[in-house]
């Protein structure tokens, strides 16, 4: 018999670097700690995971030249593929969500987005549309081009915002529920050369946190979901002044109460503290603490907010850590080997 879907958690994983591809893991309620279940390497490289809203089934990317996504069953301790990848008309997708009726995939390599319509039973349809980004940076190396790395729905619901660190910009777009068709609505630029990678939203919903890859900022937004515009508020560093370690930030979570934002810092391995005011507009550096391994690729909160998850790719572990309530400090309570680790989500 399999084990209680709302105590499980997902590692994504890169195959082509040792990773198991899709494991379920059990999640111990009392002390964070992750137990492997099984793994299917049906996919190669699925990079992000996004589960269903009713724990189903779980999407995934293929993050590959010839990107896809996947559906797997979450019936049994093993995740079963349920059907063939579908392509994504894009190349190296590197994350998902669900919006409208879609699942929607950040396709870093081609800059674009792409829409997939859900079918009866979480399977998924041919795209609807990919919507392709334009633009540059002055970043010779990284941006030639475009380079989607995020696409979410935004708290109102009412718009798709994808994060482009080719472009150094956020857009916002509409999606139509009965076509799959994306339409572009606004283009916010941010500091040219920053590299945007990933965003997060306050809980209140006026507020949205720029995680910066090409320099260890975070740049603090105001939301207006009436209008759909983001407007940059100001810039605040993820890792010490005089720090001089190769630093790119990969992911950032904020905290259910809207007190603290978490950001993870490849290179300084570090896990960012970041107090909020109580507007939430203002975001100051409190402390780094170790992320327990190597190039923390991914950050996540456990569905309590009370334990973080850190997916250290290059150390190949999970590391998870207790929250201080009142200082929003993480301390180190465990890990779990993870080769090639990418990302972890709670089903």
């Amino acid at each position: 018999m399999g084990t209680d879907r709302a105590a499980r958690a997902y590692i994504g994983s890169f195959t082509t670097a040792g990773g198991h591809g899709v494991t379920a893991v059990a999640v111990d309620g009392e002390t964070g700690a992750l137990t492997p279940l099984g793994s299917s390497a049906a996919l190669a490289n699925p990079s992000y995971l996004v589960p269903a809203d009713d724990g189903s089934v779980l999407y995934a990317v293929g993050e590959s030249a010839r990107g896809t996504a996947a559906v797997f069953d979450l019936g049994t301790d093993v995740p079963r593929p349920l059907g063939e990848p579908v392509p994504v008309e894009g190349a190296g997708p590197t994350h998902l969500a669900l919006a409208a009726g879609h699942l929607l995939t950040a396709n870093y390599d081609s800059g674009s987005v792409t829409a997939l319509p859900l079918r009866p039973g979480g399977g998924l349809g041919p795209a609807s549309c990919v919507l392709a980004h334009h633009g540059s940076g002055p970043d010779p190396d990284r941006q030639r081009e475009p380079h989607a790395h995020q696409v979410l729905a935004d708290p109102s619901g009412r718009w798709v915002v994808s994060v482009d660190l080719g472009t150094d910009s956020v857009r916002v777009c509409a999606l139509d529920p009965a076509t799959g068709t994306l339409s572009p609505h606004t283009e916010t630029a941010l500091r040219p050369g920053s590299g945007p990678r990933h965003l997060a939203f306050h809980p209140e919903g006026r507020h949205a946190y720029v995680l910066n890859e090409l320099a260890p900022t975070l740049t603090v937004c105001g939301w207006d979901a009436e209008a759909g515009r983001l407007r940059p508020l100001h810039e605040v560093r993820v890792v010490a002044d005089g720090v001089d370690v190769q630093t790119y930030p990969s992911e950032v979570v904020v905290a259910h109460d809207g007190r603290f934002v978490w950001a993870a810092n490849r290179g300084h391995d570090s896990i960012a503290v970041l107090a909020l005011d109580d507007s939430g507009a203002q975001a100051r550096l409190v402390t780094t603490v170790d992320c327990g391994g190597h190039w923390p690729r991914d950050l996540t909160l456990d569905p309590t907010g009370r334990r973080l998850y850190a997916a250290n790719e290059r150390s190949g572990d999970v590391t998870w850590f207790d929250i201080d309530a009142a200082t929003g400090i993480p301390v180190r309570a465990g890990s779990l080997a993870a080769p090639a680790a990418s990302c972890v989500v709670f089903g």
